[in-house]
């Protein structure tokens, strides 16, 4: 799809995601698929970005799963709770123990990757983990844990995005937008072969396709209309500059970021808005 589409790109996997995040922040890579609350960190610290596409939103692809006994997020204080520190499932876990009326003072947080958490939930070393999928229902079904709190409840909260380096979305703008032609000629063809589609996506993600096939089930995956709609300023979680507004407070009142920045530069909805009308017209 990107060589139909005129743009060379060479993809990258990172089997951890917080290494794709410093890629990026370094320049590494001139892109990178990343959540907004990931996005907002190094934003704050004047490392200039530009978020150029929505691509999904977690629907249940986030969780806190705990193991039996636990029965609630209140029943978390005084527990052993893992996550990997300033995630996106480090601030679903935040926003769960506050709706339990808890803070992180009130459990044991240890700062663990996803990748390392969920095999530490399972075998037992842990008494709940904020996992994202697949690390999340296969806790569930290894660990026989029960799902506490996720993403489901809290829709809007963690959308992805594609985000650039600034310097490479200014200088290379066209390449942009062949970038997000390719991304939508891609859902076209996962719609129209559904099957084909989730074995090569599998495979490139180093899982098995009944796995991945869960994580696909746990998003919403954005339609052009969702993400136009996402760059407009409804006072809602629809609105990336409300999410991002909330999220950024959320992330200073916690000491995780200094400042909340202005995400005004950041989300840039304009290449989305003329893809838009090239593909009608």
């Amino acid at each position: 799809f990107f060589e139909k589409n005129g743009v060379n790109v060479e993809l990258v996997w990172f089997p951890v995601y917080s290494d794709s995040l410093s890629a990026l922040a370094t320049g590494k890579v001139d892109a990178n698929s990343q959540t907004l609350s990931d996005t907002i960190a190094p934003a704050s610290k004047g490392i200039k970005l530009k978020a150029v596409l929505v691509n999904d939103n977690s629907n249940g692809g986030d969780g806190i799963v705990a193991k039996p006994g636990i029965a609630s997020l209140a029943d978390l204080k005084g527990k052993t709770i893992a996550t990997e520190l300033g995630t996106v499932d480090h601030l679903l876990m935040l926003t769960g123990l506050q709706k339990a009326g808890l803070t992180e003072s009130d459990v044991k947080f240890t700062n663990m990757t996803v990748n390392d958490a969920g095999p530490a939930f399972i075998s037992g070393n842990l008494d709940a983990a904020a996992l994202w999928e697949p690390f999340l229902s296969k806790a569930i079904d290894e660990g026989k844990g029960k799902l506490l709190f996720s993403s489901a409840d809290t829709p809007g909260l963690i959308p992805d995005l594609l985000v650039f380096k600034e310097d490479v979305a200014k200088k290379r703008p066209d390449d942009v937008k062949k970038i997000i032609h390719a991304w939508y000629d891609a859902l076209d063809y996962w719609k129209a072969h559904p099957d084909e589609s989730l074995v090569i996506m599998a495979k490139a993600a180093e899982t098995p396709a009944d796995e991945y096939k869960k994580s696909v089930d746990s998003v919403k995956i954005f339609t052009i209309d969702d993400t136009l709609q996402a760059y407009g300023s409804q006072q809602d979680f629809t609105s990336l500059a409300y999410t991002g507004k909330t999220t950024a407070e959320f992330l200073k009142s916690l000491d995780m970021i200094s400042k909340a920045p202005d995400l005004s530069d950041v989300l840039d909805g304009h290449f989305v808005q003329e893809v838009a009308k090239e593909r009608k017209s």
